[in-house]
């Protein structure tokens, strides 16, 4: 028995420090990337943040389907990792869209670092994307914690999924194309608020 219960406390610590080393690499700031859409010289800007996932890229298709809606919207558009955002001088823009991996049930660190520390949203239109492979809800209520504590002006809140159907009447399409072009259809709506400010 006693062997059992100590082979049985091994595997639980190899598993926690596994998770734990897992959680460190997933978190940790992914690649300088950035991506400009639009015409540059439109008046309306929007800024679109996101830490690069290291498994999946869902975070970046949905990143750049949104802000190609804004594009062709006449919105300029930057599309930028943290590391990339973190570096730019230009950071001011008429619209904030940060884009949230989750991990253990909440938003990335990396993004939620950025909101803290390194831009002014107060007054500031943002909108908050989730992401993530489907239970997606308690990192979705803290994003958008997070952007209220910072005094901004929520337009919209959405969480898109990996494998959780991101709409049921599309089930038999690819989940990443769905939540693609839903983000696009989202971002066009979005567009249309902030021209109209």
């Amino acid at each position: 028995m006693r062997k059992l219960l100590k082979m049985t406390g091994i595997a639980a610590l190899a598993m926690g420090a596994g998770w734990a080393a897992l959680t460190l690499w997933a978190e940790s700031a992914g690649p300088k990337r950035s991506w400009k859409l639009g015409n540059q010289a439109a008046k309306k800007r929007a800024l679109i943040v996101y830490d690069a996932d290291p498994f999946y890229n869902l975070d970046e298709q949905v990143c750049r389907s949104f802000g190609q809606a804004l594009a062709d919207n006449g919105m300029r558009v930057t599309v930028a990792t943290v590391r990339a955002a973190r570096e730019s001088p230009e950071q001011s823009a008429d619209l904030y869209v940060f884009c949230a991996n989750t991990y253990n049930w909440a938003p990335d660190w990396s993004v939620r670092n950025f909101i803290e520390q390194h831009v002014k949203l107060n007054g500031k239109p943002v909108v908050a994307i989730t992401v993530g492979s489907g239970g997606t809800g308690s990192a979705q209520k803290a994003l958008e914690k997070l952007i209220l504590a910072q005094k901004a002006t929520l337009l919209g809140s959405r969480s898109l999924w990996l494998m959780k159907p991101n709409d049921e009447a599309r089930a038999k399409e690819s989940n990443v194309a769905v939540a693609v072009s839903a983000a696009y259809a989202w971002g066009e709506k979005i567009a249309l608020q902030v021209n109209a400010r």
